[in-house]
């Protein structure tokens, strides 16, 4: 078969394919553009969901008019000029591919005036083939009119969506940027209405979150914000109460640039896997920073995808900065039930915990109601240090918070400062509720969810305290794997040593197991070992043997939790309450349920109509 070379109208096409695979990848790679010639007002015009028109027009620098023909040619760009450009660009685009990828398949047209220049200047691209040069009035900056998307590649065409379904796709993509870029305001028509607008703010970007996402994401959104080893991560992660069905309320961005990235992903879901219910998917809006040179955004023909020269330090970066933004937030709660209501909306009903817990001493009882016996063999010991108790007993909280307090006592006024977030018990409902008095009005707490969660948080750090044991084989096994997943093994030997597996190569694709964690001796050590290498392969680190320990604490704390229709004490009842607001994570059960709620006076006032 005789080679030859492929003409170049062709050879966009074939671009095109890689780039535009829809109207929304055309608004991207022109409203990206436009971003990196300093726009600060963008204007979309669609018809049909984009597949008829798009026009973009923004007020950014502007293009000579003798370069037009430059910037729909393939590769030629402004933004880089060398391979040390390539390696630290800061700009959206860079390839050079999109202006003249979508001129070979659409009726294209380029007008753009520079603020010095007397007028504009129009250029037309029919399916790839330039007109003429000819002068036109055009306001500063650039418009770009993209008409009959794929009218001369109709097997492409014919993949096109419904026009509701095309639009819908161009504006979660503006959603996205809106977003990345507060400062930037974005003003969208479709067949010749005006459908959105995103307003610009310069003082407060947290106000897109309303825009974008909604009040609701807002008001139980957690702001994130932590630099240490040349990263910088902030932004706003959602509370495990807020919680979705679905990744459609995940945005992450790397250097201002929206991403997907398996490796920050995985991270989230691990700083999240202790506190969100079975199925969720969290929500979250990231912003990462990154020295350019550490980073490849050069791996996809569409940018989606980042490459990171050092996966390790950011997956750990990440997973540690959510992890502990999940767990201290009592300094939120606090203030939620104290403030007044307008000061309240930033903050969610049922918070995700308080704080750090107090350290646990091994001479204090345990809450949990099980005894030595109970537990498994290999965490006797755990359980003879920490002196479990066969019943609740409110003196699992400092014996000092009853001192003054009896069930007859008068509870404070609502204007007293010193009273604590969850406010005092009054009484309890079907033996399962807590009812409380705060300063603000009613706390509703599930008492075997809220000491289930004391109880699991305990256990972690009395286990946290004595370490991975390892527990000797008999008689060692061997398991076959993957040449890979050996190269692993042996590269990572001291990583499994501090996890609790005592593993050698003794093959090309074998490795001799000759022992396991004390405490998962029970489980099953083959599939464990595997997850295990797979995580150190794909993420350079594993959280499976704490998640499968943690799995077992939970159940644990489960059943020495206190029982539904247990009837306690109102210094009992206090005592949980003082508990949960030391504890990390109170404000899920182990399973992601939400362990208690707020339901303020002046929202109880309106269930009755009063002041009306």
């Amino acid at each position: 078969m005789q080679i030859r070379q492929l003409p170049d109208t062709l050879i966009n096409q074939i671009a095109a394919g890689e780039v535009v695979e829809r109207p929304a990848s055309v608004v991207k790679e022109l409203v990206e553009n436009a971003l990196d010639a300093g726009a600060l007002r963008i204007d979309i015009d669609l018809e049909e969901g984009g597949i008829r028109l798009i026009r973009i027009r923004d007020d950014g620098g502007g293009i000579a008019p003798e370069e037009l023909p430059l910037a729909v040619a393939r590769h030629a760009t402004s933004k880089i000029a060398s391979l040390d450009d390539l390696e630290a660009v800061a700009t959206l685009g860079f390839r050079g591919e999109a202006l003249p990828s979508i001129a070979s398949v659409s009726r294209f047209s380029l007008s753009s005036r520079r603020a010095g220049d007397e007028h504009g200047s129009t250029l037309r691209v029919e399916g790839g083939k330039l007109g003429e040069i000819t002068p036109k009035a055009q306001a500063p900056g650039t418009t770009v009119e993209v008409r009959e998307l794929f009218y001369n590649v109709p097997a492409r065409r014919k993949f096109l969506r419904a026009e509701r379904t095309e639009l819908s796709h161009i504006e979660e993509w503006l959603r996205s940027l809106a977003l990345a870029r507060p400062d930037v305001e974005l003003r969208v028509s479709h067949n010749g209405r005006p459908s959105r607008r995103y307003k610009p703010d310069l003082l407060d970007a947290s106000l897109r979150l309303n825009e974008t996402l909604g009040e609701d994401f807002a008001r139980q959104a957690l702001c994130v914000e932590h630099a240490a080893a040349g990263l910088r991560l902030h932004g706003w992660i959602a509370l495990p109460s807020y919680s979705r069905a679905s990744a459609d309320q995940q945005y992450l961005y790397v250097n201002g640039r929206a991403v997907r990235d398996r490796n920050i992903a995985h991270a989230v879901k691990m700083a999240y896997q202790d506190v969100l219910f079975h199925g969720r998917q969290p929500a979250y809006v990231l912003f990462l920073e990154i020295d350019p040179l550490r980073v490849d955004v050069n791996v996809h023909p569409a940018k989606h995808e980042v490459r990171f020269r050092d996966t390790r330090l950011v997956h750990d970066f990440v997973y540690r900065t959510l992890q502990d933004a999940l767990a201290e937030t009592r300094a939120g709660a606090i203030a939620a039930a104290t403030q007044g209501a307008a000061d309240r909306a930033q903050y969610p009903g049922a918070a995700a915990g308080f704080g750090s817990p107090r350290p646990w001493s091994p001479t204090q009882q345990s809450p949990l109601g099980l005894s030595v016996g109970e537990a498994p063999a290999a965490y006797a010991a755990l359980y003879s240090q920490s002196g479990a108790s066969q019943a609740f007993s409110p003196d699992v909280v400092s014996p000092q918070v009853f001192a003054s307090q009896s069930p007859e006592q008068r509870l404070p006024t609502s204007s007293d400062a010193s009273i604590p977030p969850l406010g005092y018990a009054i009484a309890q409902l079907h033996g399962i509720y807590i009812l409380a008095e705060n300063a603000d009005g009613l706390i509703v707490v599930d008492m075997h969810a809220a000491h289930e969660r004391i109880g699991y948080e305990k256990l972690k750090s009395a286990h946290d305290g004595i370490g991975l044991h390892s527990q000797p084989l008999l008689v060692p096994f061997n398991l076959a794997v993957a040449e890979r997943e050996a190269e692993v093994a042996e590269r990572e030997a001291e990583t499994l040593a501090a996890l609790g597996f005592d593993v050698t190569r003794s093959g090309p694709q074998s490795l001799s197991v000759r022992s396991v964690p004390a405490l998962l001796a029970q489980a099953e050590p083959e599939g464990l070992l595997r997850d295990v290498l797979t995580d150190l392969r794909e993420h350079g680190e594993t959280r499976r043997i704490a998640a499968a320990r943690d799995e077992l604490l939970s159940t644990m704390a489960c059943h020495g939790a206190v029982r539904a229709n247990r009837r306690l004490t109102i210094p009992e009842m206090n005592a949980l309450l003082r508990e949960m607001e030391i504890t990390e994570r109170s404000g899920q059960c182990n399973h992601g349920r939400p362990t208690w709620a707020r339901f303020s006076l002046a929202e109880i006032d309106r269930w009755f109509m009063r002041g009306r």
